[in-house]
């Protein structure tokens, strides 16, 4: 493991102090206040200060901050709502490319990292779903739909009997229903309250980007060292 300066340890602690914090919200209310990441981007450009190389941590910020305007796009696009996209830019002020392992990481490690995590929470839709069906619960009632369209409703999301913070999948047509797979926009679109209704959860997704950032400092990139070591393997 490679020698982490003491100014770098103390950037970590407060990039992880302020995921934290904003997780907590973000499960609690699911919503993050924007003074959140404006405070703690401010001690993240405050930090400069006593850095020994500030230019070199200007640098490095600078181009840590090439994950903002991807970000932005994304949250406008309605993949993740504003406070992830401004997390990941307060992340680039504050811990711009760190890890404590001799890994190399990019400004988009963490955000790819939490992308690769999506993957979890589909997982748990398919136990879900196999959950009910084992219980000979009739989740499929009242569809018209092919089976490969099922098996997409199951990795998608499942059938929720209480539904909260998921949005609806399920469209009515004429005498029966229809899965719907469009997206679903993080911040405009209201969330389920029909009981028995198929959902596709509302994830925090906050609360991947904290995982990718704390798999950045323990790992690395995910997708890098994998195909790392696939074509070291294959070589």
């Amino acid at each position: 493991m490679e020698i982490v300066s003491d100014i770098n340890l103390i950037r970590i602690a407060i990039a992880l102090v302020m995921l934290a914090i904003g997780g907590i919200f973000d499960i609690w209310k699911r919503e993050v206040h924007d003074y959140l990441w404006v405070a703690f981007g401010g001690i993240g450009l405050a930090l400069l200060l006593i850095e020994p190389e500030p230019m070199d941590a200007i640098y490095s910020m600078l181009f840590a901050l090439i994950i903002a305007p991807i970000t932005i796009i994304i949250w406008r696009i309605g993949l993740f709502g504003g406070a992830d996209a401004f997390a990941l830019i307060a992340l680039a002020l504050i811990a711009p490319q760190i890890t404590l392992v001799e890994s190399e990481v990019t400004p988009l490690t963490t955000l790819s990292n939490a992308a690769v995590l999506i993957i979890i929470p589909l997982i748990i839709n398919v136990m879900r779903n196999i959950s009910s069906i084992i219980q000979h619960e009739d989740i499929f009632e009242g569809f018209n739909e092919t089976k490969y369209r099922k098996i997409v409703a199951c990795i998608y999301g499942y059938r929720s009997k209480q539904p909260k913070y998921g949005f609806s999948i399920e469209r009515k047509r004429g005498k029966s229903k229809r899965f719907s797979f469009t997206m679903h926009h993080a911040e405009n679109e209201n969330f389920a309250t029909k009981p028995n209704t198929w959902i596709t959860p509302g994830i925090p997704y906050l609360l991947l980007i904290i995982a990718g950032f704390v798999i950045q400092l323990l790992f690395g990139d995910l997708i890098v060292n994998g195909l790392y070591a696939i074509t070291t393997t294959l070589s």
